[in-house]
């Protein structure tokens, strides 16, 4: 009777020592599994490089991943470019692997995971935007992107933003990534001191592409050429009233403008706008 019970007692150890067990291996993300509105299929290595090397990712830059996954695009971010990274994941049970990973990799210092939704957190003081979303998500994220400082750099894995088209798409064995740089708000009328002239410019502007128009007199205005938005960089061009090429360049700061300015017949100086 006596060894019966051992050998159950035994048993029921052997049964709870199971579980614990396989706790003790953690939580492993599988391919594919279900999240909130995406499956999660991890990036390649070489994608994730890629990514952070189109947006000339460095140790001054604050990168956001949306939808982190296991965390690799906030830890290469961390380890390979010495920027500091957070990852936004929605499983909690992926967040806390992803930061487990973090740590094993040696970079929580620079690189954390949270827990959250990514159109509820707020990651709107990141330099560089990284994400492996759906169409769909991409465009709901889009308003809240392009309302974000301008120059801020946006890769995505595989899918567009629709109609705002990126400033650059890189190709890697069949894979895509997708580059924009977050525009400037330049629509609109703007007033231009230029040392001893005064300008009258109008800009109509979708996403980073931008075409105007100058007012050259009371009854004239002559078009833009070469307009160019990058970020916050501007530049644009036109022809004077006695047919000389005028070159502009500056930058874009909220409702103002400054830059210099050169001629074709040798003149420099700077300006300044303010819109109207």
């Amino acid at each position: 009777m006596k060894a019966l019970q051992t050998a159950v007692a035994l048993l029921a150890a052997l049964a709870f020592a199971q579980p614990a067990a396989a706790q003790s291996k953690g939580y492993e993300p599988q391919v594919g599994q279900a999240g909130k509105d995406v499956i999660w299929v991890p990036t390649p290595d070489e994608v994730v490089e890629r990514m952070l090397r189109m947006a000339q990712t460095t140790k001054d830059d604050l990168v956001y991943d949306l939808g982190a996954g296991d965390g690799k695009i906030a830890i290469a971010a961390a380890k390979k470019f010495g920027a500091r990274a957070v990852g936004i994941e929605y499983n909690p049970d992926m967040a806390k692997h992803a930061q487990a990973n973090a740590e094993k990799a040696g970079v929580a210092g620079r690189a954390r995971i949270v827990q959250g939704d990514i159109f509820a957190t707020d990651f709107t003081q990141a330099t560089v935007v990284t994400m492996y979303l759906l169409p769909a998500l991409n465009l709901k994220l889009r308003p809240t992107i392009l309302a974000m400082r301008p120059g801020t750099r946006v890769v995505s894995h595989s899918f567009t933003m629709d109609d705002w088209e990126a400033d650059e798409t890189s190709n890697m064995d069949g894979r895509r990534a997708y580059f924009w740089v977050v525009p400037a708000n330049v629509a609109g009328n703007w007033a231009v001191d230029a040392g001893a002239e005064k300008l009258q410019l109008s800009f109509e502007q979708r996403y980073q592409k931008i075409e105007g128009q100058v007012t050259l007199s009371p009854t004239m205005q002559g078009g833009l050429r070469d307009a160019r938005l990058r970020g916050f960089a501007i530049s644009f061009a036109f022809v004077d009233n006695n047919g000389i090429r005028r070159d502009f360049t500056g930058r874009v700061i909220g409702q103002k403008m400054e830059g210099s300015f050169r001629t074709e017949d040798g003149k420099e100086g700077r300006w300044s706008a303010a819109k109207k």
